[in-house]
């Protein structure tokens, strides 16, 4: 798939999902703190929701934000994933969500987060109901922890691993491409 039908198939999903837990466009809006024109361009594909956008909407509709990377690609091996088999989801704020595990419904899931200069999960901390734990491969990453104000800065070969529910944001505050490799149980 390329980007523009990544983007549609994240839509259909969003929408499709909030119907058959009969949420409406108001409801759910309210719930995650945005406006039900940004949600109706998302579900429409005309807006990308943010990371904070797409983990409220899970917490919210009561999915793992892994929900969304499940739309299936054609696999040669069961426990193998190739970069063309990939599920890419093409988030707002300049992130980029792979999935690189070959299964979605495992005890972890693993990610491949690409964030552009600049790029940031959103203003807001959110929370997950996964563990989660990661590793810088390439660039900077700033990331808020709890209710703490001071971030911590990780370079490329730093790791980091926090528990379920706890309250985070991130960010790429330089002027070079960052990749992260995010585990989440």
């Amino acid at each position: 798939m390329n980007k523009q039908e990544e983007i549609a198939a994240l839509a259909i999903l969003i929408h499709d999902l909030r119907k058959h837990k009969k949420y409406t466009l108001k409801e759910l809006a309210d719930k995650i703190g945005r406006s039900v024109g940004f949600l109706s361009q998302v579900e429409r594909g005309l807006s990308q929701p943010t990371v904070a956008d797409l983990t409220a909407i899970s917490e919210t509709l009561g999915v793992p934000t892994t929900y969304f990377y499940s739309l299936p690609k054609p696999k040669q091996l069961p426990w193998v994933t190739r970069p063309d088999e990939r599920r890419t989801l093409y988030l707002g704020n300049g992130i980029t969500d792979i999935l690189v595990s070959p299964k979605i419904r495992a005890s972890f899931s693993m990610l491949e987060s690409l964030l552009e200069a600049g790029a940031s999960s959103g203003e807001r901390h959110m929370t997950d109901s996964s563990e989660q734990g990661g590793y810088v491969i390439e660039g900077q990453l700033t990331l808020w922890l709890g209710d703490d104000d001071e971030p911590a800065t990780l370079n490329a070969g730093d790791s980091f691993q926090f528990d379920s529910h706890t309250r985070c944001r991130y960010a790429n505050l330089t002027s070079q491409l960052t990749r992260v490799l995010w585990v989440y149980t």
